[in-house]
């Protein structure tokens, strides 16, 4: 069996990408967690913010990086950018199309003067199209994806945090980008320009339920579906203590287990997939979950092949004992934030403390570890 290192057991030029140098143009939301993902994975990411930002380099958001003042708005300035991204690898920003290039950063200036640089945009739109150069947010690149329009409530969308836009769709989508082109480079010497648009993102994520529509498994109608809290046997439930319960007994083995967890005997139940029936089954549920606290339930369900699972608060999910034996949370500078994910058995990932760093220093520290 594969050891499972700790979280925290990594030193700092652990990781999978170790030895990889990265500049990240500081920005908000999905950049700076793709950044945040890449540094946990060993790669030196140095953050370029404004003059004057003053970060809180405790926070998750900057966690692992060396972050350097710098005022783009100056041409010796950017002529130490240039000098930086040199040596880099990649390139990181998240800027309005034309902003790089405004500042004299664009992939033309940068590719030219380093041929193998992956270049990596975040933006909600891409760079072209014609919203690309539209303010806009998460909730808005959902929306025109069909993702929005299938969460939520009969009456209403309801948003889904930011996770799916911002998060699902731009920043992981950003690191797969990234890393694609940073393996092709090696083969090829050549660096390419990565789009990461959130709406594009957003909308691959939707491909097993454009399938599903496609084969007409799936409606636009919300909550009509299998996975959207139409069906009785995939959804959450309230208790006694006013707390909530998931389900999710799909699968008909499971559906059994639930049958005989929740004593539901009836024969109204013998017919899982009858849409027709799933509302009054969904009534029936909701009756029979109200008689036990979630502890009751947990202490039948959990750890079943029912796919039960207590819906727990930030709070609650900290304290959770799969969580704690995982060490899937862990705590920094006070802070209690996720661990680095996902796990490598033999160049462990780890949380390291952001710093602040002097460029030039930087750069000459590059310019004397640049393989040959």
């Amino acid at each position: 069996m594969l050891d499972k290192p700790a979280p925290q057991a990594a030193t700092r030029t652990s990781g999978p990408l170790a030895g990889f140098r990265i500049v990240e143009f500081a920005g908000i939301g999905p950049g700076p967690f793709a950044c945040m993902m890449l540094a946990d994975m060993g790669a030196e990411v140095i953050t370029l913010d404004r003059v004057g930002a003053k970060k809180n380099l405790k926070t998750i958001a900057v966690r692992g990086r060396k972050v350097v003042e710098l005022d783009l708005k100056d041409k010796a300035a950017i002529a130490r950018a240039l000098d930086l991204l040199d040596h880099a690898d990649a390139l990181i920003e998240g800027f309005r199309p034309g902003v790089m290039e405004r500042l004299g950063l664009g992939p033309d200036v940068v590719l030219a003067r380093n041929p193998r640089l992956v270049y990596g945009r975040m933006t909600g739109w891409g760079q072209e199209g014609p919203l690309a150069n539209a303010a806009g947010h998460d909730i808005n690149y959902i929306s025109v994806t069909g993702a929005l329009a299938a969460i939520g409530t009969k009456d209403k969308p309801v948003p889904p945090l930011n996770l799916v836009g911002d998060f699902g769709g731009g920043a992981l989508y950003l690191v797969v980008g990234v890393l694609a082109a940073l393996l092709e480079a090696r083969k090829s010497g050549k660096g390419q320009v990565v789009d990461a648009a959130m709406c594009d993102g957003a909308a691959s994520l939707m491909s097993m339920f454009f399938d599903m529509k496609a084969a007409g498994r799936w409606t636009d109608q919300r909550e009509n579906n299998f996975l959207d809290g139409g069906a009785h046997f995939y959804g959450v439930y309230e208790c006694a203590c006013n707390s909530f319960i998931s389900i999710g007994s799909i699968e008909p083995q499971f559906y059994s287990l639930l049958r005989d967890l929740a004593g539901l005997s009836e024969a109204d139940f013998n017919n899982q997939m009858d849409q027709k029936a799933w509302p009054e089954l969904r009534q029936k549920l909701v009756e029979v979950f109200k008689t036990k606290t979630r502890d009751e339930w947990c202490k039948i369900m959990e750890g079943t092949d029912v796919c039960f699972a207590p819906v727990l608060t930030m709070t609650e999910a900290t304290k959770h004992p799969h969580m704690t034996a995982r060490s899937t949370f862990i705590t920094r500078h006070g802070i209690t934030q996720p661990a680095p994910a996902p796990r490598f058995s033999r160049t462990p990932s780890a949380a390291r403390d952001a710093t602040t760093a002097d460029l030039a220093e930087v750069v000459n520290d590059w310019k004397a570890s640049r393989p040959s």
